[in-house]
């Protein structure tokens, strides 16, 4: 089931002055306000088994889909050659996997709203 996070939730607030950086304690803080029924500790409860989930899907080759905010997904990449920035000298880079963030079309259009 895929939840439209940006359009379903009640604790969508006006935008505000952006700030640089959300992070998680900030975010808890804020879901804290917003719900003072919940404590605390639910709210970093709920938070954090959230985003584990979110983890593990992503591990076992998942992807991750929050409808109107994006998807997350893991591409992989080969291995390469490199320079190390320092010296210049070359260095071999092993492959990797590395997660991939695509935005929705209703993130997208709110961030460009005029």
């Amino acid at each position: 089931m895929a939840l439209n996070i940006l359009r379903d939730s009640p604790m969508v607030a006006p935008a505000e002055p952006p700030e640089s950086t959300m992070i998680k304690s900030e975010l808890i803080a804020r879901l804290a306000e917003e719900n003072p029924h919940l404590t605390q500790r639910d709210i970093e409860r709920v938070v954090g088994v959230v985003l584990e989930q979110m983890i593990v899907a992503l591990e076992q080759g998942g992807r991750v889909e929050l409808r109107g905010f994006g998807a997350l997904s893991v591409r992989a990449r080969d291995a390469r050659s490199g320079r190390n920035p320092r010296t210049g000298e070359p260095v071999d880079v092993e492959a990797k996997h590395v997660p991939f963030f695509k935005s929705g079309k209703e993130l997208r259009e709110r961030l460009n709203a005029d």
